[in-house]
């Protein structure tokens, strides 16, 4: 068997990056959702105890879902990782392409050494791109904020400027601006609710080994990611209905207060008056809640609420979740 025909026939591998809101979640959905018959696994890395995002997640018969939510795969749970793409890789023949969706939090670097410093994961597995998606809004704030959002950047092969739709046309070219200077080589494309066609972020063989070794000689070298302690998460759990509205205000409040530290919220809520499950999301200003599906018979009605920012006091916002029970 000849090199090209040997590369050719390992597992194509995706590794979907960005900061903590950006939209990588919809991006696995869509990717998931589209018609391209191919069975794909799906591995889902959570910053936090409960995996909300695995939730949402959809499931079908093409698709196999790993998730991960005890650590990051830079770092805690990177064994883990390599395990799981070891079992992987014995289906070669059978599985078509492997997805993974890294925390908002990831380090690239150690991420993506892993397909080429792992004997059991480098054989029959490929690294095909790294999508890196950044919030168009929120982009200079993140970078700012966080070294792991700059690397995600400057690391990645493709760049989805996300959100276009709710950012101005002024942040969106100073977001492509950015991204340039960080990332000349990268290939840029605009997006809202991760819309992009398919063609652009799997199977394009975009990943280049030598080029990350140009610019960073150490990245085969051991990586030790270590996050910053001030940036935490935590979930807060209700069995008792959720009243929306006094949610929302307490919710509001706390973000008028601490917007730039309060970074991701996400959950899952029993809420008074619905009889479906009541998705919310927010990333710093910016909130969204919709219905789901409707609760399962059997299903036990329980909200849980994912918080994750910088120096944010559990018990405080316990306290304020307890007061948006409804009466």
């Amino acid at each position: 068997m000849s090199v090209a025909t040997h590369v050719k026939d390992r597992i194509p591998a995706t590794v979907i990056t960005g900061f903590l809101g950006s939209g990588k979640t919809t991006l696995v959905n869509r990717i998931l959702h589209e018609n391209h018959g191919k069975k794909i696994a799906v591995i889902v890395n959570e910053f936090g105890e409960v995996s909300i995002d695995g939730q949402l997640v959809v499931r079908d018969d093409q698709a196999e879902l790993v998730e991960f939510n005890n650590g990051c795969l830079c770092c805690t749970v990177r064994g883990d990782l390599i395990e799981t793409l070891e079992r992987l890789q014995e289906r070669a023949g059978e599985l078509e392409g492997i997805l993974i969706e890294t925390t908002g939090l990831a380090d690239p670097a150690p991420v993506a050494s892993t397909f080429f410093v792992a004997d059991e994961v480098k054989s029959r597995i490929r690294l095909d791109a790294f999508v890196t998606m950044v919030d168009a809004v929120n982009l200079k704030l993140n970078l700012e904020q966080s070294t792991e959002a700059v690397e995600q950047v400057a690391f990645s092969d493709i760049v989805l400027v996300n959100k276009i739709d709710v950012a101005s046309p002024e942040q969106v070219r100073a977001a492509e601006a950015t991204v340039r200077k960080l990332n000349p080589l990268a290939r840029i494309h605009f997006t809202q609710n991760a819309e992009i066609d398919l063609d652009h972020v799997i199977g394009i063989g975009a990943f280049d080994l030598m080029q990350k070794l140009d610019v960073d000689p150490e990245f085969l070298g051991d990586h030790e990611h270590e996050h910053d302690p001030s940036v935490g998460a935590f979930i807060l759990e209700e069995t008792r209905p959720i009243d929306l509205n006094r949610f929302s205000i307490w919710l509001n409040e706390i973000a008028q207060a601490r917007g730039e530290d309060l970074y991701r919220t996400k959950g899952i809520f029993n809420a008074k008056g619905f009889g479906e499950r009541v998705v919310f999301q927010s990333v710093r200003m910016l909130t969204t809640m919709r219905m789901e599906r409707p609760w399962g018979e059997d299903e036990p009605r329980l909200s849980q609420f994912v918080v994750i920012g910088r120096d944010l006091d559990r018990a405080e916002f316990a306290e304020g979740f307890a007061q948006c029970v409804a009466g």
